[in-house]
């Protein structure tokens, strides 16, 4: 069994309130729930406005369908034109 984690360190661009910011990451994060089946968390940055950081595990059997999952995951969150990706740090266990 293989965990992978993706950690991404985002700036939200336009963003004046915490109301607002929630709203671009819930969407993020329902995206990335509906679309891969992973599990989504925002993990810093709570109380920041234009920054957060959000992670993602996946468990699977095996290392490359692991990398795998977390590349196509990786794509969506980059592909958002909402924010930008400042930081992200990967690991597999």
């Amino acid at each position: 069994m293989v965990v992978g984690v993706i950690a991404w360190e985002l700036h939200i661009d336009g963003c004046t309130s915490l109301k607002q910011k929630r709203a671009v990451l819930r969407s993020l994060k329902d995206r990335l729930r509906g679309r891969h089946n992973v599990s989504v968390a925002e993990t810093d940055h709570q109380d920041t406005w234009q920054r957060a950081e959000i992670s993602v595990a996946v468990v699977s059997s095996d290392r490359k369908r692991a990398h795998e999952m977390l590349s196509r995951v990786d794509s969506l969150v980059a592909s958002d034109a909402r924010v930008r990706i400042i930081d992200s740090t990967t690991i597999l266990y």
